[in-house]
C-alpha cells in the first residue's frame, strides 16, 4: 500500500467508534442533521434517542423512512423536531403542535445550511465504505445531504457495508468524517406496490403527454409509478428527476430509457435520491448510468430547463377551479410539503417542448369528496400557483390551463371534475360569476367521456391530425371555425346566410351526452393550441332509434379525407350505442356531402324534396362485428391519443361540407 493511501486508512481506524460514542458529543441546545430517505442512518438514530442528558436539541431533515423517536411525546423536552418536509414518522407531532415545519422549496434548502443561516451543529449521515481513494459515497441520498456535510461543524458517518456505492456529486473524503461507526444493517426500503385502477386511468390520460426523446421527473407516489407501465412503447426517454424508484429498472432493461437523447447530462439518469427495494439498490450500485447530484443542482430550476422536452409529474391534494394547486396540506392540517414540485413546475415550463403536469384522483374517501373544489379550503396551503399550472390531469382526463381565462379554467376543470360533482361545481362556478349566468350545463346523466373514440388521423396529404370527442372548453374554437368558413360553407351547414356565431347560439353545441347526443371533432393536432377542423354530429330520435346526422370540414382542410374519418368515427360511437342507423338532409348541391354518406359501408335511402336530399341509412351489421375504419387512422392509444376528459355538449348541425372533389 502507498504512503497516501496508507494516511487515509490510519486515520480511517483512528475516527471509529461505536454508535453511542459518535453522539456523546451533541450537547443540549444544539441542532443535529439527520439523513434523508432511505439513508437514514439507523444505528446513529437509536443511539441519539437513548441520551437521557439531552435536552431542547433540534432534529433537522426531510423525508426519512426510519423510526423518529425524537418526534415521540414521551422525548418531548429533549427534541424539538424541525421538518423541511413532512412524512408519516412525524406527521402527528407536527399537527400537535410538538414539531415544525418549514415551507421551502427542496432547491433552496442547502442555501440555509451554506449562507450560515441554518447553522448544523453535527450532521448524522450513512455513507458507503470508502473506495480505494479514500472516497466514500452517499449512496441512495445526495439531494440536501451533501450540504449539510459539508457545512456541517462536525460529521458523524454511519459506514454501512449495504450502501451502494452511487456514482456522480456523491462522495464525501474520510478525511472530512469525523465519527465513523460501522454497520451492517438493511438499507431501508420501500415497495410501492401494483397501481391500481384509479392511477393506471390516470396514468393513461399522462402518458398521452410525453413524447419519444423526453425527459422525465417523477414526484412520489402510485400515480408516477403507474405512468411508468404506460411508456414501453416509446423511444429514447431520458430521467432528470429528484427521486425515482424501482419502475425505471424495467424500462431500462427494455430499452425504452436510453436518455439518448437528453440535452443536459446526455447518456445518464440524474437524480438526488432514490426510494425503493433492494433491486434498485443493486441497480444504482457502480452503475455509470446513473448520476446522483445534489438538490441545489438537479433542483435549479435554470438546470432543469436545459432538458428539452422535460416533463414534470407531481401529486395534489386539491385544486380549485383558477388553478390554485394545494399539495401540502389537508386544510390546515400540514400533511406533506412544498418538496420539489415547484422547481421542476418552472423548470418543465421553461424547457423548449417542455409540460409541468399536476395529476391527482377527482375524488377522495370512497368518492365523498371532490379534490377538484370552488376554492380551497380554509387554511389550505397553495404550494404551485395559478400563475404556474399548466396541465392537470385526473382518470378523467387533462385540462390546460396556462394562459386561459377564470372561465375557460373553471370550465376545463369542472370537465375532469367526478361527474357527480360536476352540477356542484357549475352552480359554485356560475354564483361565483367565474362561468357565463347562461352556462349550459351538462346533462344529468351525462356519460363517460368516450375516450376510445380518440385518435390520430393520417389523412391523404401525409399530415396528421387529432379525432376526439367534444369537450366543454371547446366552444371558442368552433367559433373560430365558423368565422374561417366561406359563404358556401355557411349555406350548406345551415341553409340560409348567417353573419354571426355569437355565445348564446354557440351553446347549443355543449349540449351533448356521449350516448343519445353525440360531437365529434377534428383539431390540427393534439396540442394545447390546436385548431378545429371539422365537426360531426349525432342525435338520436328516440321514436325511430335513429339519429340525425352532419358534418362539417373547414374549407381549406376539405379533400383530405377529414370527412371520411368523422363518417367512420361517429357510425362507431353510433353503433355502440345501439342506434340503428342516421337521417340526414343534404342540400343537392352538396356532392361533398352526398359522397360521404354514399360511401360509408351501408345501404343508403334518398328522397329528393324542395332541392334536398332526405338520407336514411340503417346499420345492418351486427354491433359486435367491426365497423369501418378511417382510411389512415391509426387506433387510439395512451400515447396517440389526447387526454380523456370530461363531460360535454353538442350541435344540431344539418347539411354541411364535408369533402367536395379537388
Amino acid at each position: 500500500m502507498d504512503t497516501k493511501n496508507d494516511h487515509w486508512t490510519r486515520r480511517y481506524s483512528e475516527k471509529v467508534a461505536t454508535a453511542q460514542q459518535a453522539v456523546a458529543p451533541i450537547r443540549p441546545g444544539q441542532r443535529v442533521f439527520i439523513g434523508s430517505g432511505a439513508g437514514e442512518p439507523q444505528m446513529l438514530v437509536e443511539a441519539l434517542a437513548e441520551r437521557a442528558d439531552l435536552s431542547d436539541t433540534e432534529i433537522i431533515h426531510i423525508l426519512t423512512l426510519g423510526i423518529a423517536p425524537y418526534a415521540e411525546p414521551r422525548l418531548g423536552d429533549r427534541f424539538r423536531h424541525n421538518a423541511y418536509f413532512i412524512g408519516p414518522n412525524v406527521r402527528g407531532a407536527i399537527n400537535e403542535g410538538r414539531a415544525d415545519y418549514t415551507p421551502i422549496f427542496l432547491s433552496e434548502i442547502p442555501d440555509l445550511f451554506r449562507s450560515g443561516r441554518v447553522v448544523i451543529d453535527t450532521a448524522l449521515i450513512c455513507v458507503s465504505p470508502p473506495d480505494e481513494h479514500g472516497y466514500c459515497s452517499y449512496g441512495v441520498a445526495t439531494d440536501i445531504v451533501k450540504a449539510a456535510a459539508e457545512t456541517a461543524r462536525c460529521v458523524v458517518a454511519e459506514v454501512n457495508e449495504r450502501m451502494p456505492r452511487a456514482l456522480g456529486d456523491c462522495f464525501i473524503h474520510v478525511r472530512d468524517l469525523d465519527v465513523l461507526v460501522s454497520s451492517e444493517r438493511p438499507v431501508l426500503e420501500t415497495a410501492h406496490g401494483e397501481p391500481d385502477e384509479l392511477s393506471r386511468r390516470i396514468a393513461r390520460h399522462i402518458a398521452a403527454l410525453v413524447e419519444d426523446g423526453a425527459t422525465l421527473q417523477l414526484g412520489i407516489g402510485t400515480i408516477p409509478d403507474a405512468v411508468l407501465a404506460y411508456l414501453t412503447d416509446f423511444k429514447d426517454l431520458g430521467i432528470h428527476t429528484e427521486m425515482f424508484s424501482d419502475g425505471v429498472i424495467p424500462l431500462v432493461e427494455n430499452g425504452v430509457i436510453t436518455n439518448a437523447r437528453k440535452t443536459l447530462h446526455r447518456g445518464k439518469i440524474v437524480a438526488g435520491f432514490v426510494l425503493g427495494t433492494r433491486r434498485l439498490y443493486d441497480f444504482i450500485d457502480n452503475n455509470p448510468l446513473v448520476e446522483f447530484h445534489p438538490t441545489e443542482y438537479v433542483n435549479d430550476p435554470f438546470i432543469v430547463a436545459q432538458n428539452e422536452k422535460m416533463i414534470s409529474i407531481n401529486s395534489a391534494i386539491e385544486v380549485d377551479l383558477t388553478g390554485q394547486v394545494c399539495a401540502d396540506s389537508l386544510g390546515p392540517m400540514f400533511y406533506s410539503g412544498i418538496g420539489g414540485q415547484v422547481d421542476f413546475t418552472r423548470g418543465a415550463a421553461r424547457s423548449r417542448g417542455g409540460k409541468p403536469i399536476i395529476a391527482l384522483p377527482s375524488t377522495a374517501s370512497n368518492e365523498t369528496i371532490s379534490r377538484i373544489v370552488p376554492t380551497l379550503k380554509p387554511g389550505a396551503g397553495v404550494v404551485t400557483s395559478r400563475g404556474d399550472v399548466h396541465y392537470v390531469v385526473t382518470e378523467y382526463g387533462s385540462a390546460y390551463l396556462h394562459g386561459k381565462n377564470i372561465r375557460e379554467r373553471a370550465l376545463a376543470l369542472i370537465q375532469i371534475a367526478h361527474p357527480k360533482f360536476q352540477p356542484w361545481l357549475f352552480g359554485e362556478a356560475k354564483s361565483r360569476h367565474m362561468i357565463y349566468a347562461d352556462q349550459i350545463e351538462l346533462p344529468v346523466h351525462t356519460h363517460a367521456y368516450p375516450d376510445a373514440l380518440e385518435r390520430m388521423l393520417l389523412l391523404k396529404d401525409k399530415s396528421r391530425a387529432f379525432l376526439r370527442p367534444l369537450k366543454l372548453t371547446d366552444e371558442p374554437l368552433v367559433r373560430e371555425l365558423f368565422y374561417q368558413l366561406s359563404a358556401q360553407s355557411v349555406h350548406y351547414r345551415f341553409f340560409r346566410m348567417i353573419k354571426s356565431m355569437p355565445h348564446h347560439q354557440l351553446q347549443e353545441l355543449l349540449r351533448v351526452d356521449y350516448e343519445n347526443d353525440m360531437v365529434l371533432v377534428v383539431l390540427t393536432s393534439n396540442a394545447p393550441d390546436a385548431a378545429v377542423v371539422g365537426i360531426a354530429h349525432y342525435r338520436r330520435e328516440p321514436h325511430s332509434n335513429l339519429a340525425e346526422a352532419a358534418f362539417l370540414v373547414r374549407d381549406d382542410w376539405q379533400g383530405k379525407g377529414v370527412g371520411t374519418a368523422l363518417m367512420q368515427a361517429l357510425v362507431e360511437a353510433a353503433r355502440r350505442n345501439g342506434i340503428a342507423g342516421f337521417t340526414a338532409d343534404v342540400l343537392l348541391e352538396n356532392h361533398g356531402m352526398l359522397r360521404i354518406f354514399h360511401r360509408c359501408g351501408f345501404p343508403v335511402e334518398s328522397r329528393l324534396q324542395d332541392g334536398v336530399y332526405q338520407l336514411e341509412i340503417r346499420f345492418k351489421v351486427p354491433p359486435s362485428a367491426a365497423t369501418p375504419r378511417a382510411a389512415g387512422a391509426a387506433a387510439a392509444t395512451p400515447r396517440a391519443a389526447g387526454a380523456a376528459a370530461a363531460r360535454t355538449a353538442a350541435p344540431r348541425l344539418q347539411g354541411a361540407p364535408a369533402e367536395p372533389r379537388p
